[in-house]
């Protein structure tokens, strides 16, 4: 079995109760998905499943920092994570988590959808470039 696969749960197979998964998001896990716009980083998430008879609940807590390139520059640039999505509620028709993949898709939600360097981070041959090409209104004709 994979590393990867070792975090496909089957619920059918684990006793009713409580559960803590501990899962870290590498470098190399966000290199081996594609198309994402996570180039590396390092999360650690912490998941607590509840299993009921009839359905389960899913705690996720995840802590760390991606890297994502600037949009302004293109540039890699840091952005730290710190979220916790309680109780997503399901019902028992899917017998399988992949808690990873659950893990991941929490850190992406927290990227904003505008990502940039504070100023004067950027690049700074970038910064030349985009201001050289700048469109400049015309000024305004004296009369």
């Amino acid at each position: 079995m994979s590393e990867q696969n070792s975090y496909i749960i089957d619920l059918s197979r684990l006793p009713i109760g409580t559960h803590v998964f501990d899962i870290q998001l590498d470098d190399e896990f966000f290199k081996s998905l594609e198309k994402t716009e996570i180039l590396g980083g390092k999360v650690a998430a912490k998941m607590t499943l509840n299993l009921r008879e009839e359905d389960y609940s899913l705690g996720i807590a995840v802590r760390g920092t991606v890297f994502v390139a600037c949009d302004r520059c293109l540039d890699p640039m840091p952005l730290e994570i710190d979220d916790e999505q309680e109780d997503i509620q399901s019902d028992m028709d899917n017998s399988q988590l992949d808690l990873q993949w659950l893990a991941y898709e929490i850190t992406s939600i927290n990227i904003p959808i505008v990502h940039s360097h504070q100023a004067g981070e950027c690049n700074k041959q970038m910064e030349l470039l985009l201001h050289d090409h700048l469109c400049a209104e015309p000024e305004p004709e004296d009369n």
